[in-house]
């Protein structure tokens, strides 16, 4: 099939207005990089920019430089409002991590309706996700129903539907599943859940940066998210968190710290929190780390994530069809929804060696994926720096090392990273 050959993914290439992003990242060898999802590559301008930072104003500046970073949070956070998140200005800040601000936003959620009991979560969301909610209604005596949502396809509506009842406090969910890239429908989970009076807290992690999101327009409560995958903030950067701007002054978050407080160099005996989005914060901010952000983040926006996604679907459509063509005769089989409406930036497929396979592809063949237990390859051709040809390429060099049979001597141990 002519679409299918090289040649055709290379006219892609030539005709794609998102071509020159790729020169704005650094890509230091000819390794072909499908691990977006985990982590974004190293955009140029974060070199520059942070040894600005630095030098300037940690080494020139010391202390003086508070003023300037002390706002950092928030101003990051109203970009990613405007440019990548389809909220209000004041909605988003950054602080902590995923995993903190998850439990800070749950926990303000199940105090403000303390007359409900139950937690809805998915059985198959991210780990730490299901950790935090398991741990928070152990410690306050609430009660968790899971869901058990198809391993490939996602979340079917009519499995929440009949979850929620009036002693749901509330629903944490991920726009996009880790492991299988399913999409779901946020506005319409939203509508469910307010018809029963209880709130959303959505995972964007695997979502913000290569799909459209429209919080406002979908009537969304809360929400969390890493800035390390595609908005290339680097290893560990700063979670974001959006409360709601009519929820912000009823929700309070359970770490009091002191930048959360009214008057925060007052220094006062007790807590007061600010009314305002500050309030979910807690402690002093990662500076270098929370300054990376900010270049990731440009080029986001330089881009349009309209447009990124556009081309998203395209590359992860190529992923579909070569896998079908190549890949099926050899085991493999689609484990992500095949509409790419309902797909987000990465694809899976299940294959009982799918480890060693993963790591021969690494070792063997330049190509970065990564492994999700129990027997996923996950695929992730991020549009800002991924080309078609390396999509044809590593589907390929995959092809190969099956063909071959050259991960068959690899372990199927897993070490602690995989």
């Amino acid at each position: 099939m002519e679409e299918l050959s090289r040649e055709a993914a290379a006219k892609r290439d030539a005709d794609d207005e998102l071509a020159p992003l790729r020169a704005q990242f650094v890509i230091a060898d000819e390794t072909i990089y499908l691990d977006g999802n985990s982590l974004g590559r190293l955009p140029a301008s974060t070199l520059e920019f942070l040894a600005h930072v630095i030098r300037d104003q940690w080494g020139a500046g010391l202390a003086r430089s508070w003023s300037s970073w002390i706002n950092w949070g928030q101003r990051i956070g109203d970009q990613l409002a405007a440019d990548v998140l389809g909220a209000e200005s004041g909605e988003v800040t950054l602080s902590d991590s995923t995993s903190v601000n998850l439990y800070k936003l749950a926990t303000a959620a199940v105090d403000f309706a303390p007359d409900r009991r139950t937690i809805v979560f998915d059985t198959d969301d991210f780990p730490t996700d299901r950790y935090v909610l398991q741990g928070l209604a152990d410690k306050r005596g609430l009660r968790v129903r899971e869901i058990v949502s198809h391993p490939d396809f996602g979340l079917d509506l009519g499995e929440l539907r009949a979850a929620l009842d009036g002693d749901v406090a509330l629903v944490v969910l991920s726009l996009v599943s880790y492991r299988s890239g399913a999409l779901l429908d946020m506005a319409a989970v939203n509508a469910l859940a307010r018809r029963s009076g209880t709130l959303v807290l959505w995972d964007l992690s695997h979502a913000v940066g290569a799909v459209p999101i429209h919080l406002g327009e979908a009537g969304a409560d809360l929400a969390v998210g890493c800035t390390y995958k595609y908005l290339n903030g680097g290893p560990g950067s700063p979670a974001f968190l959006y409360v709601r701007r009519d929820l912000q002054s009823l929700l309070r978050q359970p770490i009091w710290g002191w930048f959360g407080q009214r008057d925060q160099f007052r220094m006062g005996p007790g807590y007061d929190p600010v009314e305002r989005i500050d309030r979910f914060l807690v402690g002093t901010p990662p500076v270098l780390s929370l300054a990376a952000v900010q270049p990731g983040l440009e080029l986001v926006r330089q881009a349009g994530v309209d447009q990124l996604r556009r081309k998203g679907v395209l590359l992860g459509e190529l992923v579909v069809a070569l896998a079908d063509r190549w890949l099926e005769p050899h085991g493999f089989r689609l484990a992500s929804p095949r509409d790419p409406l309902r797909r987000g930036g990465h694809v899976s497929l299940a294959h009982p060696r799918a480890w060693p396979v993963c790591q021969a592809l690494a070792s063997r063949a330049g190509v970065v994926c990564d492994y999700r237990v129990p027997d996923r390859l996950r695929i992730a051709p991020v549009p800002a720096y991924t080309r078609f040809v390396d999509v044809w390429d590593a589907m390929d060099r995959l092809r190969g090392i099956v063909e071959r049979g050259e991960h068959e001597e690899l372990p199927t141990t897993l070490p602690r990273v995989t």
